[in-house]
């Protein structure tokens, strides 16, 4: 038995670091599916003392015992032929966050295509090792737009590299698998929510240096200042440091 755990237009994305990626390269470099990514989102579940729901009953029963959250769609996000909407307390606080930050950068919403999946229920061409049936993975559709895209590969591929999660792009169909470590991300976020805010935002076309400082609370110069830039030229896809005002 499971032991009960307790319960990033353009963006504010508190889960990255200033790093300026470029977002396009990362899918190839780091996103792809590995059987070594299988082997850390196992050694995550069994380290979590994770049980590997075996049923749709069972998963009913972790429901009423509280191990699992139901994840209903959301003002940012929205579930997609779902057919187990609940997860772990921390996946939902994730699919929060994020897609809060991806609406914002993006002018649209995430797309949750699958959470808990029990083993009876788990589709033909899905892996045998899949952390679907312990509720600590999600499924994200692909974006169509380039940006979009390259703004979720960079925020993934950032917070897989902060330890948090382990994130790979599937090809049939495309999508984004995510399995979460939940305790290293409940951790990750009582630190920020200690620390100062540091916000990453990712140029959309058509913005401009006073709309960005406009939006968040801040002035022109600040945003250069920030970022180093010597006018008020900005392109599409470029990652600025956009702090709140004091």
């Amino acid at each position: 038995m499971i032991r009960a755990r307790s319960a990033p237009t353009v963006a504010v994305v508190a889960a990255l670091t200033t790093a300026t990626l470029a977002p396009v390269a990362v899918e190839a470099a780091t996103l792809r599916p590995t059987r070594g990514s299988l082997d850390v989102q196992n050694r995550e579940a069994r380290r979590h003392d994770y049980t590997y729901l075996q049923s749709s009953a069972q998963v009913k029963r972790f429901v009423e015992l509280g191990y699992l959250k139901r994840v209903p769609s959301g003002t940012s996000y929205f579930l997609k032929e779902v057919s187990f909407p609940y997860a772990r307390p921390e996946v939902k606080l994730f699919i929060e966050r994020l897609s809060e930050q991806y609406r914002k950068a993006c002018g649209e919403k995430l797309v949750v295509t699958s959470l808990t999946r029990p083993k009876d229920r788990q589709p033909r061409n899905a892996s045998h090792r899949s952390v679907h049936p312990t509720g600590m993975a999600l499924d994200l559709r692909r974006p169509w737009s380039r940006v979009c895209r390259g703004w979720l590969e960079h925020t993934l591929v950032t917070l897989e590299a902060k330890g948090v999660l382990e994130a790979t792009l599937e090809r049939s169909p495309p999508h984004y698998h995510i399995a979460l470590f939940p305790k290293e991300y409940r951790r990750y976020v009582d630190r920020l929510r200690h620390a100062p805010e540091e916000s990453t935002y990712m140029v959309m076309r058509g913005d401009t240096l006073w709309r960005i400082a406009r939006r968040h609370n801040t002035t022109i110069d600040v945003v250069k200042r920030e970022n180093n830039l010597r006018s008020s030229r900005i392109y599409p896809g470029q990652i600025l440091q956009v702090p709140s005002a004091q």
